[in-house]
């Protein structure tokens, strides 16, 4: 063998020993955040569950929240939308406050009852941890893309419990119509580390059952066609809906902490006089009753309502959770009209709501294999990608990049956000 052969191959084996290394330390960090997260946050709604009247302090805790991020945190108030701007055009590492800051604000959201996720604050808490490895290792910016990368993956992984879609949703995340390869072996270590490593410390996943998958036919296939349409237009909806309430509090209110305080009123006023609490929180247990029997064909829509109003006007935590509660809510209502059962459409829901709003079809069928067995493979794939397709080119991440356009040739690398300016000026 040539000396050249050699080297190459010794620099490829230094490459994968360096960021196996990397990627098993932000792992351990992400996988041993969303541990101590998780626990929290079972903690904080068990405790709302036992004391309703927990729900009357919302808009304090959102005057609080409020607060808090206007005082400290307004330098990653963007949240997830800052990660993926600082992997695609790095800036300056992630304030470590990002974990510490969005990790309590959550905790105190789901106390008091707001209707949002936990997705956003494990993924923030794996990539600013992630990132505070670029100051300590003096890592350029193209390991430290990857390792931000690294980090998503990690968080989105061990709160979930699905590492193979939290690797492919750290890559597949960051622009509609390119994935970053390149990247995937530090974000597959990563989210397998830190799925296991919350497994170590005692966290326990929630297991849904999806009941027997219905054998391939032609009118099977159209249907799920049809629901994936459903799904992607109500994920449309959705990150439309979410935008345009927050565009309109920043409009309307303009000191910050006042946005959540107004928005908690509102919200804790109208569950409390139409005993709506079932759609607050995570709403797990609810989630679980859409693979076990028929529900109201009306839980999708109040939930998507609660979650806008939470998530516009300021409450932390994240979109993908109650994406899963539209999604399963929304199968289960549609599957008596599509002559299906009602737990397979459940969970054909959750995972392509997600898809449509994230623009991740790739890791929601991953996450529908990995929760519910290979044998549902083939149908959450078609209803990912037909959601992913009639979602449009929005999502409940506006900086994500078009790299190529779902339906053709498009201004490549300009934001979401941006995508309407410019084709008024096209005009």
């Amino acid at each position: 063998m040539s000396l050249s052969k050699i080297q190459e191959k010794l620099t490829v084996l230094l490459a994968l020993l360096k960021w196996l290394f990397l990627a098993v330390l932000v792992g351990m960090l992400a996988g041993t955040a969303s541990a101590f997260f998780l626990f929290a946050l079972d903690w904080a709604t068990s405790t709302r569950l036992v004391n309703p009247w927990l729900l009357a302090g919302l808009p304090l805790a959102g005057l609080v929240v409020g607060w808090v991020y206007w005082r400290f945190g307004q330098q990653i108030e963007a949240g997830n939308n800052l990660l993926i701007d600082e992997i695609n055009e790095p800036q300056k590492i992630i304030p470590l406050r990002m974990a510490p800051l969005v990790l309590g604000s959550t905790v105190v959201s789901h106390l008091f009852g707001a209707s949002v996720g936990r997705e956003g604050t494990a993924v923030q808490m794996g990539a600013a941890l992630a990132d505070q490895l670029t100051r300590l290792l003096q890592l350029k910016n193209g390991d430290r893309r990857v390792l931000l990368m690294a980090g998503i993956s990690a968080g989105f992984a061990s709160v979930f419990g699905t590492p193979l879609a939290g690797a492919i949703f750290g890559l597949e995340v960051l622009a509609i119509g390119r994935m970053r390869v390149d990247a995937i072996w530090p974000c597959l270590i990563a989210a397998v580390v830190a799925d296991q490593v919350g497994v170590l410390w005692g966290v326990q996943h929630t297991h849904y059952l999806i009941g027997e998958i219905p054998a391939i036919s032609l009118w099977v296939l159209v249907a799920v066609l049809l629901a994936g349409a459903i799904f992607g237009v109500v994920a449309r909806c959705f990150a439309n809906a979410s935008h345009l309430i927050a565009g309109w509090m920043k409009k309307m209110i303009q000191y910050p902490p006042l946005r959540p305080f107004v928005g908690g009123g509102v919200i804790a006023l109208l569950a409390w006089l139409l005993g709506a609490e079932r759609y607050l929180g995570l709403g797990i247990p609810t989630i679980i009753e859409s693979f076990q029997y028929p529900m109201a064909n009306y839980d999708f829509a109040a939930k998507f309502a609660f979650t806008v109003a939470s998530l516009g006007s300021g409450f932390k935590g994240g979109e993908v959770t109650p994406l899963f509660y539209i999604g399963a809510t929304l199968g289960n209502a549609l599957a008596p009209l599509l002559n299906l059962h009602f737990a397979f459409l459940a969970g054909l829901g959750f995972v392509a709501v997600f898809a449509g709003a994230a623009n991740t079809p790739i890791a929601s069928t991953l996450m529908a294999i990995e929760m519910f067995g290979a044998e549902v493979g083939v149908y959450a794939a078609l209803a990912c990608v037909v959601s992913y397709l009639f979602s449009g080119h929005t999502g409940i991440y506006c900086s994500q990049r078009i790299a190529h356009g779902k339906y053709r040739a498009g201004p490549e690398g300009i934001r979401l956000s941006e995508l309407a300016a410019y084709r008024d000026s096209k005009k």
